[in-house]
This record gives C-alpha cells, sequence and structure tokens, in this order.
C-alpha cells in the first residue's frame, strides 16, 4: 500500500478549521471526499497540522495510504479537480517510506501573520489580513519579539483548551518586518501550543502601539498567566507556511517559505 506525502494550500475562510467535524465543512472532510472520488473508499488524511477556523495555508502537509498504486502527478491532479470548487488545491504529491508521517516526522513548523496597517476597509484583503488602523512601530515589535526566543514555558500564550502534554516550547523565530502597509509576522518552532501564534502576535500589537515595552512582554512571559496575554489576533491574518522534513540522507529541508 503506497504512501504520499501531499503539499495543500487552503484559503481557510469557509472552512471551520482542518479536523474533520460532524455537519461542518472542513480542509480535511473535502481532501477525503476528494480521495473518495478518486479511489471508490474512504481514506483518511493525516495532516502535519490542525489549524482553526479562518486560518490559511500555502504549505499544509498531509500523508495518505492508496491501494492503489498511482503515479505522483495522477494523485495531485486527480484530487485538485475532484476539489472543485472548494478553495483547496493539491500543489504536489509525492511517494514517500512507510514509516513518513506527516506529524511526527516534522523537524519545524513555519507561520506566517500577516497585518495591514492602515485605516481604510481592506477590499481585497478582506479574510486575508488583520486591519489594524493605529500606526504600529514594527522595529519596536520586532525587538520585542526576540524576547520570546528560546526554550520557554509559553503558558501566557496557550488557549485554555490547548491539549499539549507541556507549556514548554522552543521558539526558533519570531521575526517582525513592515511592507509598506503590510505588517508581516514569521516564526518557526518545531511544535506550537494551540492558540500561541496568535496570543504572541496580539501581545506584539501591543508593543507596536507604544503601550507595552519589550520588558513588559517578557514580564507576561514569565507570568505564564494566560489573563496577561494581549488580545488574540483574529484567525484570518494566519497561514501555515511550510513544514521542514528531514530528506533521506537525514539532512533537514527548508526552502526558505517566508520571506520577510
Amino acid at each position: 500500500m503506497p504512501r504520499y506525502k501531499l503539499t495543500i494550500e487552503y484559503d481557510g475562510t469557509p472552512f471551520a478549521g482542518w479536523q474533520v467535524q460532524a455537519g461542518l465543512p472542513t480542509v480535511q472532510g473535502v481532501l477525503m471526499d476528494a480521495l473518495e472520488r478518486l479511489c471508490g473508499t474512504r481514506v483518511h488524511v493525516a495532516g502535519a497540522g490542525r489549524t482553526d477556523a479562518g486560518v490559511h495555508a500555502t504549505g499544509q502537509v498531509a500523508h495518505i495510504d492508496l491501494e492503489r498504486d498511482f503515479r505522483p502527478d495522477t494523485v495531485r491532479d486527480a484530487m485538485t479537480a475532484h476539489l472543485r470548487p472548494h478553495p483547496v488545491a493539491v500543489l504536489a504529491a509525492e511517494k514517500v517510506a512507510d514509516d513518513f508521517d506527516a506529524r511526527f516526522s516534522a523537524r519545524r513548523r513555519h507561520y506566517l501573520y500577516r497585518m495591514v496597517n492602515r485605516r481604510p476597509d481592506l477590499s481585497l484583503e478582506r479574510d486575508r489580513a488583520w486591519r489594524v488602523p493605529q500606526p504600529l512601530d514594527a522595529q519596536a515589535m520586532h525587538a520585542a519579539a526576540q524576547r520570546l526566543l528560546g526554550q520557554h514555558d509559553f503558558s501566557a500564550f496557550r488557549a485554555a483548551e490547548c491539549q499539549a502534554a507541556s507549556p514548554v516550547k522552543t521558539l526558533d523565530q519570531l521575526d517582525v518586518a513592515r511592507h509598506g502597509t503590510e505588517i508581516r509576522i514569521v516564526t518557526s518552532a518545531r511544535s506550537f501550543l494551540h492558540h500561541q501564534v496568535r496570543s504572541m502576535v496580539g501581545s506584539l500589537l501591543r508593543v507596536g502601539e507604544g503601550r507595552w515595552s519589550g520588558d513588559d512582554l517578557f514580564a507576561v512571559l514569565k507570568s505564564a498567566d494566560r489573563t496577561r496575554c494581549g488580545p488574540m489576533a483574529p484567525a484570518c491574518g494566519l497561514y501555515l507556511a511550510h513544514v521542514d522534513y528531514e530528506d533521506a540522507a537525514g539532512a533537514e529541508t527548508e526552502i526558505n517559505p517566508v520571506n520577510l
């Protein structure tokens, strides 16, 4: 039974998240529907991460096991065709070893958060970014963000319903840069707590507004108190950009998925 690795892009706006939920449209659900049309049987799709309702992806990764030995490009093209009109596309399919697991084989996950810092409402970027009308200091946000790097107890940025065994995570990257009216926040780690990225972004907003300093942000981190965190950023600005894996030689593969 061949195993395939899928790289998937989707607009999360119409979905109740990645994971199948009874009676609700989900990304995993429409992928499984597309595979059923291709194969005639229900096939489980195991993803690298469970994105929330409204969160997008430019590089989600999943694996599937098929009874028939299809060419990878046939899997890619047939699934994308069967996914229409849903805003989901299979960008690539490749055969992988039987022990490859989209979730547990992942070495690092990269997320992008997009803010548009302007007073006018969004038209083309509606549901694709968070509009913040008040002026923001992106340089101050970046400097403060560096205080969160490394291994910490991130309980202050953790959702109450988070099911992770431990709140301790190692944050490898948290960069903030302005491009005209857009502010991009790029973050990377092996894994994240539920709502960690959106909670960090909401707290960085307070730094950008001048309401918090870098010391204030660090004090929130060290408090491990969720009630001291800034407002959670909306889902619409968050993108799962890329997932890194080791190649056959044991080297970590990375494609610089997000450019600041």
